[in-house]
This record gives structure tokens, sequence and C-alpha cells, in this order.
């Protein structure tokens, strides 16, 4: 594989590191912006899930700017919107302010989270697909991990007002990633489909492909078709693989956990400090286990990953759910740790390749934001309702319902989930087809 394709590849998925440093980053300053503003439990779960709205309209309408200005030009502003949104949050003096910047940090995360894979899905050769794309969720993991340390490193630096480095520190990977997307070409597909511009889509071609006019070919195939709408019955397969895949995503409870770790050991009855220290522990867990995924993902197909991921979820959150209705919060650090591993293996691997891949190259980009859209209006949900639930249920009822949704998922994926390994993106509506 040509090493320019690895460098843009990452380069592009350096978007996926701001994306999960600033999901993540909120757990260090949830509890005391709770207190600094005196919110109840209901406002507190809107100030949090207010970057998560931000996320699904982000993810909603992401495919706007991909198809007019190119994928390029988009990735460029989104770097510009996290810096903005980043240093806003951080300055805030009161609750609204501080939610208007969350939601703008979440449309950079939505618009992120449907541009870079489909940047990476479109340059990458076939059958480096799914390594490629998950340089993508890599970086998320990575931000994630960085974002919990840096939260633990950062306690009590600028006393009860740590929280707001803890938010501003994004703002420094923010201007890195907007330069370096000023070094990277565009996609040949949006070339070809957008702007008719055969000639640079020939020379990005002639890096990433063996055969050029063959692929110039596929491609051209579709560029009639590029004003078809998402929404129209031929498309409803994917449509449906993609709704389903996001929302069984969220509902496996993932986002509750990185958004609200500490709150969940601290309801577990572990010390403050060391609930810190211990989400730190998912963040390393969570970029080891990403790493497998990734090794994995082209070998052994997406659908392996999933049903492997599925039955690390159902075994941990049973594990988390009986430990909370026992009151033996003893080692709940290490369920939730093999929740993270699960996830990381399964979903997290999956996830962005698949929704990315499915549709066709006439509503590629449309039809991510779709799949993005599902999965971020599920994540708000579960932000916005986790602290009042944690506050009337328990634990044992949160999490055996997330387990619960988890054998849905493998029923879906046993039943329904096709395989996209080593596919062509011109030849990927054979693999929806026939749902299994």
């Amino acid at each position: 594989m040509n090493k320019k394709i690895i460098i843009w590849s990452i380069a592009v998925g350096l978007g996926g590191l701001l994306f999960g440093m600033d999901v993540a980053v909120i757990s260090g300053a949830e509890k005391a912006i709770q207190q600094l503003w005196g919110l109840s439990n209901w406002e507190h779960g809107t100030a949090i899930a207010m970057a998560l709205y931000g996320t699904a309209f982000g993810a909603a309408f992401g495919n706007i700017p991909a198809n007019k200005i190119g994928r390029k030009k988009s990735l460029i502003w989104i770097g510009i919107i996290f810096l903005v949104s980043s240093i806003g949050a951080a300055l805030a003096q009161d609750v609204y302010t501080f939610m208007f910047f969350r939601f703008l940090s979440g449309l950079s995360i939505g618009a992120s989270s449907v541009v870079a894979p489909v940047y990476i899905s479109e340059i990458a050769p076939a059958k480096y697909r799914g390594r490629l794309v998950i340089s993508f969720q890599l970086n998320v993991v990575s931000g994630i991990l960085i974002a919990y340390l840096s939260n633990y490193l950062l306690q009590g630096v600028g006393g009860a007002n740590d929280w707001r480095w803890m938010l501003g520190i994004v703002a420094i990977p923010s201007l890195f990633f907007s330069l370096f997307m000023l070094t990277v070409p565009e996609t040949p597909r949006w070339l070809l489909l957008f702007k008719n511009d055969e000639a640079h889509a020939r020379e990005v071609l002639s890096i990433t492909e063996d055969d050029v006019d063959k692929t110039i070919n596929e491609i051209k195939a579709g560029t009639k078709q590029t004003k078809e709408a998402l929404f129209n019955k031929k498309f409803y397969k994917p449509l449906l693989l993609a709704f389903l895949l996001a929302t069984f995503n969220q509902l496996s409870g993932i986002n509750a956990i990185i958004y609200f770790a500490p709150r969940v050991f601290e309801m577990a009855g572990i010390g403050k400090d060391a609930a810190f220290l211990s989400t730190a522990g998912i963040g390393v867990v969570n970029l080891l286990f990403t790493i497998v995924g990734w090794s994995l993902i082209d070998r052994f197909g997406r659908r392996t990953l999933m049903f492997i991921g599925s039955i690390g979820y159902i075994v941990s959150l049973a594990l988390i759910a009986f430990s909370f209705n026992s009151g033996n919060g003893q080692f709940i650090t290490y369920y939730v740790f093999m929740f993270i591993a699960a996830h990381a293996i399964g979903q997290g691997a999956v996830i962005w390749v698949f929704i990315s891949e499915i549709f066709p190259n006439s509503v590629r980009a449309t039809g991510t934001s779709f799949g993005c859209l599902t999965h971020w209006a599920w994540a708000a949900i579960v932000a916005q309702t986790f602290p009042f639930f944690a506050g009337k249920v328990g634990g044992e009822y949160i999490f055996g319902f997330f387990a619960a949704m988890m054998v849905l998922q493998l029923i879906f994926v046993w039943r329904m989930m096709p395989e996209t390994k080593g596919m062509a993106l011109e030849d990927m509506d054979k693999a929806t087809v026939v749902l299994h």
C-alpha cells in the first residue's frame, strides 16, 4: 500500500482525535459544572447532552458541505469550529453560554463522523479500506485516552476552575488538524461525481489504484445518479442496516460510560481520585483493543467482529448489573474494562467502516449522514436521561437494560448483517441484496 495513502488517512483520521477528546473531556468537568451553576439532574443532563444534540444536527447535515465544497474543505472547517468551540466553552461564564459552545462543538463532531470516514473510504483501495477507515476510530479512542489522562493530570490546576483547562486543551490539536488538512488531496470520487474533474481524479487514483482506467469507468457509471434521493425504496436495505447498527451502538450504554465514567465508578463506591484513575484505564483498554480490531477487521470481516463484541457486551453488562444489584462493587472496574474491550473489538471497530461503505456512490455522504444522525440522536437521549435514571432507579436496572439490548444486537448480526469485507465500493449493493 502506498505510503501517501497511509499518511492521508492518518491525517484525516486526526479528526477522530478531536472527536474523541471532545466527547470524553466532559467526563472530568461535568460534576464541577453541575455544582458551579446549581443544576438539577435534568438540567445537568441537558447541559451535557447539548453537545450531542449539536452532534446529531452536524451528522444530519454534514453531507451538505461534503458534497457542495468537497470532503477536504469540509474537514478544514471542522477543525476551525473545534478550535472556536473548545475555547468558548472553557471561558463560559454561565450555563447558557456553555451550552451554546458545546452545541457548536457537537456540530463539528457530527460533521467529522460523516466526512472523515467518507473521505478515507473513498480514497482507500478496497482490500485495505477496513483498516484505513479504522484509523479514524483509532484516533477517536486515542483522543478519549488523552482526554482522560489530561483530566486526571489537570485535577486542581486553577483550583475550582480546573474544568476550564480540561475543556480548553482541545484547542491545541484542533489548530494542528486544520493545518494538516491543507496538505491532503480531494477524493477522486468527489472530483469525478461532483466536479467532473477527471484530470485531478486521475492524479490521485494513480497513487491509490492499480488500474486507473477501470476505476474511473466504474465511478463514472454512477455519475448520472448523483442527484438520487436517499429515502427511496431501492435503498431501504442499507438504510435499515445503518439505522439498526447505529441504534444498537448507543443502546449498549457506551456513551453512558464515556460521558459519566467517574460518576459510574463513584456510584459503585470508588473514591474520586481512584475513579479518575480507573477512567484513564478505560482509555488504555479502549485503545489496545481497538488496535486488535484494526488488525482483524480485513482478515475476519465485519460480522465476525460484531459477533465477538456482542457476546462480550452481554457478559460484561450482566456482570455490571449484578454488581450494582448485590452492592458489591469490588470488581466493577474490571467488568467495565471488559465492556470497553468488547466495544472496541466489535461496534467501535465496525460502525464507521460499515456505515461509510454500504451506500452507493450516489448517496454515500447522505447515507452516512443518516447513520451518524441515528447514532448521535440515541447518544443524546442516553446522555440526557442517564443522570436522571442513575438518581432514580440505580445501576442494576440501567445496565440490565443495556444487556438486554445487546441480546437483540446479537440477533441482528446473526440474521441481518451482511459481510462487506474486500468489496469494491461500486459493488457494495451486492452485499445488501440478501439479508441473512
